[in-house]
Order: C-alpha cells, then structure tokens, then sequence
C-alpha cells in the first residue's frame, strides 16, 4: 500500500450495487490517490454482505466486520487467567534469562492455553453473583460461555509479561558486572516508570496511529487470524480444511519437528557448505559462518532461526521485505567485507563480526582500568594511558547506520506523511475528525465509549514526577539529574509519531537507543548509570508507547471496549513490572557471582549472556563517551557522515515518486528499512497475487501455528532434558554451525590448532575469541601466539612453584 496521502476521507456506494470506492481528496475535491475497492467478489472471506471501506486489502481479507457489544470482557476470568499468566511468563522469562541456554515463552503460548482454561472455567465455576463487602458491587465468576473479548484481554495481559522490562538491565549490570550497591525502592521506581512513562505518549498520538485506517500494525494480523480459528465456527470446504483444523496441523508439525533443531541437530539452524569444504581456513569461515560471519553459503532448517530476528516474515509486508533486503546486501555483503579487508580501523585484529570491546593490541578492554571506583567516573589519566576503544567492524558500522536510519526516519515521515499529519493534526478539534476513518473506527466509536484523554495525562504527570525523584533521590544512585529526565522525555515525544508510522505499515521499528545514548554521552559523559538510564526513559518509553498502541490497534480490530483495554495493559504492565523486579533483584542477591563468568562454579548456567551486550553499551557511550569514539580523539570519527546520509537518502525517492506518480512500486522504497528473506517476499508476492483466497485464509494463521508449535516444543525440552543437563547424542550435529575459526582474528601473530593440543592451557589461558570452545569439537581453533608462550610461562613457573613447596613441605 501506498503511503498516508490524504486528507478528506470520503466513501461512495451505489445503491443495490457491490461497486464502492474510498480515498482521500484536497480540500478542493480533488482526489489524490484513488483507494483499493472492495473485496474481490469470488473471495469468500467473511460471508457478509456489508461494505468493508478498509483501504488495506490485507487487513480487508483478514479482519472482521461484526461486533457484538453484549459481550462481557473484564469478567472474573479474564483477571483470574490474565493475571497468572501475566505473572508466570514474567517470572519464567526473567528467570530463565540469566541462564546460559536462556528460554523465552511468547504470549502465542498462554493464548492457546488459556482457551481450554477459560471453558472449563465456564463449565464449572457458580454463575450466581457474588456482593463485594462493604459496597453495592457485585460480579459472577460465570457470566456465561467464554467468549472471544476475554480471550484477547487475557492475551494481553500475557503480552505484558512476555515483553519483558528492559530497566532491568541497568539492575543487573549495576550489582553484577559494576558490583555496587543499589537502593531497592529505586530499582523498583525504574522498572515501573520506564514501562508506565509510555501511556503519556500513547494517548497524544492514539488518534493518529490507531484510528487512521493506513495504520494498519501488520504484525496483529496473525494474533486476528488466530483468534478467528480458535473461536469462529465455519464449515469445512469440499476438499479443504477449516481454519482451526489447518492452525492445529501446522501446530502439531511444528511442535514434532522442532525436537531436531532445538535438541537432536541443532547443527540445521544455521548449517555452513563453505566451512564444511573449508576447515582450516579463517578467511572462508568468516565468509561461510551463519552465525559468526557473513553466512554465504548457510542456510537454517529452523523456524526460529528464520523468524527470530527481524519477526514472522509471514507477518511482514512484501514490501519492507524487499526494502530489508537490500540493506542486507548493502550492509553485509559489500560495506563490511570492504572494510574488513581492506584493514580500515585495525579491522583484522579484532572478529569480524562480535559485540564484544576491545583495547588496540586485540584483547577485550578491561573496563576497571579506567572506571574510578570511588566516584564511578572514567578516570582520564588511567584512560590515555592504557588504550582507545576498538569495535568489530560489523558492530562499529551497526552503530554507523544507526546514525543513518534516525535521519532517514525523520526525513521520510516528513516527505511522504507530512502534509497529511499537519492536516489531520490542525483538524482533530472538528467534526472533520469523525469522518476519517474506515468501517473498523465507525464500529467503535457506534458501540464504545473511547478512553478520556485525562487518563493518560495523569499517568504522564505522575510518572515523570516519579521519575525524577527515582533519578534525584537514594543518593542520587542512577547518577542522571532531573533534566536528563526531562530531556529523554521530550525524545521520547519527538519521535513516537514517525517511528510509529514506520512500525504501523511496515512491521519494522526502528531502534531508538543509539540517539539517547549518544546525546546523553555528548552532554554528561563519563557516567555510565546516567547513560543507561537516559536511554531507558527516552527510548524504552516510546517503544511501549508503540507497544500500547499496537494492542489498542488490536483491540479496534477485534471490537474490544477502549477502557477495557485500557485497564488491561495498566494492571499487566504493572503486575509485569513487579514480577520482573522481584525475580531478577532476588537472584541477583542469592546468587553467588552471578553473571561473573571467571568467578563461578565450573558448569553454572547463571552466566547472563543477555546482558553483556548492555553492559558493553554503557561502556561505549557512558564510561567512554561518544566524544572520545566518534570525534578525532576516538577510532571512528567517519560515522558521522551517516546522519547526513540517512537525512539525504529518502530525498531522491520522494523526488522519483512525484516524477512518475504512477509508478506505484518507488513509493515502496523506504530507506528507514533498507538502513536498519526469502520466505517472506515468496508469501507476501507470489502467494497473495496469484492464490489470495488460500492466503487471506492460511497466511496469518500459518505463521502463528510455526510460532506456538515451536514455542511448546522449546519449552517442553527445557524443563523435561536440558534443565537436567540431558543433552542429545555426542555428535557433529550438536556442535553449531561447525564454523569455530569465523571468530578468529585475521591479523599477523595467530595461530590454529586443535583442541585436543591446546587442553592443558585453556583453563589458565585467558583468551578472547573462544568463549566455550566445542569440547568435542575436531576443528581447528584459533590462539594468538603471544598469549600461547605466557601460558606456556605461566605454567612452567606455577609448576617449579608446586615443587618448591611440596620440597619445603617434606623438610618440615
């Protein structure tokens, strides 16, 4: 679809006709873009006859346009099962986080589980009424058959627990890798007010992100889909299956399978040609790693390799697909083997592709070199001395395009949504307002009354205030004053709109995190608390303001009162909130060494893989400061250049689309995307242009029996083999992607050899590259040679030791 281009919503439809047309037009009349039509008569979708003006086909083929407002939603069940489930994916994800083999449960999995839950409670719970003390109210826990509103309110509630509370972070890297003290009140106040602070801006731009017909939040389509099968009755077709049948196929399919990539070949994730014909060589592992290079030459048998990034292609528009594409070529197939090769910034002295820090000579930048333990500043002195900080060169142009994809943003939501915000924004106060909108928004507003806009100006109000006093108070722990506050909020406001067009058409959201972190690091550097709190309030706000809105447009398309919704996502934030707080300050005090790999028991799972990358993030912009990486005086001073690439890109794009207007497919190109897949361009192309009727039918429905198949199937496995250290059967099909030299400096001064001849140095040689090496593994792995003979040194000196004293303990 097109961008947002209008400004007057208009709907014709001839009398006793099906023919209808819909679009926006100039205040003179004038048509600007002539909207899709109806439904293909010969696609039988929804079986009703009314007329469905939703200007996105795909959500005109997917989205019902029925309601029945009778009935009940926050009922006795939806609390009871929305809160525990809530409650236990919160606890089950925080906990399992800080293990090696980390398990995450979606909320795909509490939403089929609760279906049979919430029958049975509606089969045997007493459907008399029940008087609350003290008060005239009164409720029955079984008001009668569970029905499909409960069952999306308790998936939210589900969804706020699967989400996860990123405050946590600054908890943990604070006790466990800084090791200093933290007051728990706190702690607790970040957690709540980085994940309520989101409201504030959700309200402002409701109207503009939810009511609009071209937002149309593609990734709720599959949860539709879902809710469809799970609860529409419809007869099966003549040699074809009903929704419900092809979801419960798919799903037992994808729960089997998924034992052979995620316990018994767990090789098919990510399997490498090129490292398989090439075992000794570094350069063709970089080349052929899926996992550790550039992945020419790998392909994955795994749903969850295929989805876990970037989400369900299905779920993706064709369109950001392709623009993804393309970036990936950019990106990885030519500006990083470039730069790599070509040594630009040391590159070949460090893993081409890692997150790791790294000092000029190659091993990991010791942090407590240059961090003052007393005042918990960088201490310059101790900084110019030791080393500059190094990046991979993948990681360095990560950053680089970061840079880039925050210009773009704002350069292209201006060119191509610009006039049509300006308009609606000057016209929201008017009755203009009621007539934008497609047959999902009359629907609404017929049957509910909407949120009041004073709801979300009080949590605003409240949580910035408790905000500041979280930041200002307990000693002023988080070290980020009040108008740092301030300041991440008014980012957070800034760009909630265009990030969230961004998201609403095209799936994708572009991160936030790098502009805070480099404002803040720019103007309070050195502190990295500050930094890492100042990104949390400014970027994590506005992404659960766009996770609000995404369940409010879920909730507009499957008919859920507003202040229902309202009151769900407000307590499953909070309960989530909590529960994650709780579980993680818990472990982090009971746990000897947690997250401290060199200090805990041979074979602990409490390593914290998920945090390390944060942890390295606050050294990046708050110890070291974007002015000592990305100025003269640090290594990468050229990225900047990328802000004026991002801001100039989308220019030429907009100057082609109004050059040749009707050439539909330029307006496609989003160069948000392409700065920031097969599967997805064969289904969002081939599938839907030539058998719609199956993919309006199969598509969504598709992609939520993969995910919920492979959902049950990882956790089954964990909780009945690999939590009992139960592993697969010894061999080569357990060992990754059999690529253990693509994390292996290209540099002068290394060497390989196999495991078995380095055995005796690994457990007093602290090497960089090889964080577990593959303990069966028969491939080559690789050592830098200065690193060799100090071990070698060592263990000379450590074994004329051992004599001495064994000497001196026979004399005695």
């Amino acid at each position: 679809m097109g961008p947002l281009r209008g400004l007057k919503f208009f709907c014709q439809r001839r009398e006793g006709e099906r023919e209808m047309t819909s679009g926006f037009v100039f205040e003179d009349g004038v048509p600007e873009a002539k909207l899709p039509g109806r439904l293909q008569s010969d696609i039988d979708v929804t079986g009703d006859d009314e007329v469905n003006d939703c200007p996105i086909e795909e959500v005109r083929l997917t989205v019902p346009i029925t309601d029945d407002p009778s009935q009940p939603t926050l009922t006795f069940r939806t609390w009871v099962l929305g809160i525990l489930s809530c409650a236990l994916l919160s606890f089950v994800n925080k906990f399992f986080g800080y293990r090696t083999n980390q398990l995450s449960v979606s909320s795909v999995s509490a939403q089929i589980v609760v279906l049979p839950l919430g029958k049975l409670m509606a089969a045997t719970l007493p459907t008399r009424k029940f008087r609350v003390p003290f008060t005239k109210l009164s409720f029955s826990m079984n008001p009668g058959p569970f029905n499909l509103k409960e069952h999306v309110l308790i998936t939210i509630f589900a969804n706020s627990g699967a989400g996860g509370v990123y405050a946590v972070h600054i908890i943990t890297i604070v006790k466990a890798f800084y090791k200093r003290g933290q007051h728990p009140a706190a702690a607790f106040l970040l957690a709540q007010t980085t994940q309520l602070l989101g409201y504030g801006w959700a309200g402002i731009f409701r109207k503009y992100l939810v009511d609009s017909p071209y937002m149309w939040w593609p990734s709720n389509l599959v949860q539709v889909s879902l809710f469809r099968a799970l609860h529409e009755r419809e007869k099966r077709p003549k040699g074809g299956l009903t929704r419900l049948q092809f979801f419960l196929i798919v799903f037992i399919c994808s729960f089997a399978y998924y034992i052979i990539p995620g316990y018994l070949f767990p090789t098919i994730s990510a399997f490498s040609i090129v490292c398989f014909i090439w075992k000794k060589s570094i350069t063709a592992q970089q080349i052929g790693s899926g996992m550790n290079g550039l992945g020419i030459g790998s392909f994955g048998l795994d749903w969850s390799t295929i989805a876990g990034f970037l989400g369900s292609p299905l779920a993706t528009p064709g369109f950001a697909i392709i623009n993804m594409l393309i970036g990936f070529v950019l990106v990885l197939y030519i500006l990083t083997p470039i730069s790599y090769w070509s040594n630009a910034y040391d590159a070949k002295k460090f893993p081409i592709f890692t997150s790791h820090t790294f000092a000029s000579t190659g091993k990991t930048y010791e942090i407590s070199r240059i961090l003052n333990a007393t005042t918990f500043n960088i201490d310059l002195n101790a900084y110019n001395s030791y080393s500059k900080l190094y990046l991979s060169t993948f990681f360095a142009f990560n950053y680089g395009l970061s840079f880039a994809t925050l210009t773009a943003t704002i350069s292209h939501v201006a060119l191509f949504h610009g006039k049509s915000i300006w308009y609606m924004w000057k016209k929201t106060t008017s009755a203009v307002k009621d007539q934008i909108g497609d047959i999902h928004t009359r629907l609404m507003k017929k049957n509910y009354e909407a949120v009041p806009q004073w709801w979300f100006h009080i949590i605003l109000v409240l949580m910035v205030a408790l905000s500041i006093f979280a930041c200002e108070g307990f000693g002023k722990q988080l070290q980020l004053p009040w108008w740092g506050v301030l300041m991440a909020c008014g980012i957070a406001l800034f760009f909630t709109l265009p990030i969230g067009i961004i998201q609403a058409t095209t799936n994708q959201q572009p991160g936030l995190n790098v502009i805070t972190e480099l404002v803040i690091g720019y103007i309070y550097p050195g502190r990295p608390l500050a930094n890492v709190s100042f990104k949390t309030y400014g970027y994590i706000s506005m992404a659960q303001a766009l996770t609000f809105l995404g369940d409010f447009k879920l909730g507009h398309y499957m008919k859920i009162p507003p202040k229902s919704m309202f009151v769900a996502q407000l307590v499953g934030t909070v309960v989530a909130s909590s529960v994650y707080f709780g579980t993680a300050w818990w472990l982090l005090t009971s746990v000897d060494h947690i997250c401290d790999v060199s200090n805990l028991p041979e074979g602990s799972p409490w390593t914290c893989p998920g945090d390390d990358v944060f942890y390295n993030a606050s050294i990046i912009w708050g110890v070291i400061g974007p002015f000592r990486m990305f100025t003269s005086k640090g290594v990468y001073p050229e990225m900047n250049w990328f802000f004026l690439i991002g801001l100039l890109a989308p220019v030429p794009i907009w100057f082609l689309s109004k050059k040749f207007p009707n050439q539909k497919w330029i307006r496609l190109i989003n160069m948000p995307i392409i700065l920031g897949s097969t599967i997805g361009i064969f289904f969002s192309f081939y599938v839907y242009k030539r058998h719609k009727g199956w993919w309006a039918r199969h598509n969504y429905i598709l992609s939520a029996a993969l995910d919920a198949g492979l959902a049950f199937m990882g956790v089954l496995l964990y909780f009945t083999l690999q939590s009992n250290n139960i592993n697969g059967p010894e061999w080569w099909g357990l060992e990754g992607d059999h690529c253990p030299l693509a994390i292996c400096p290209t540099a002068p001064g290394f060497q390989t050899l196999k495991y078995e001849e380095i055995t005796g140095m690994l457990k007093k040689l602290n090497h960089v590259y090889v964080e577990s090496p593959q303990k069966h593994s028969p491939y080559m792995i690789c050592w830098r040679q200065k690193d060799m003979q100090e071990v070698l040194e060592r263990q000379e000196r450590e074994m004329r030791e051992r004599m001495r004293r064994r000497a001196a303990s026979k004399r005695a």
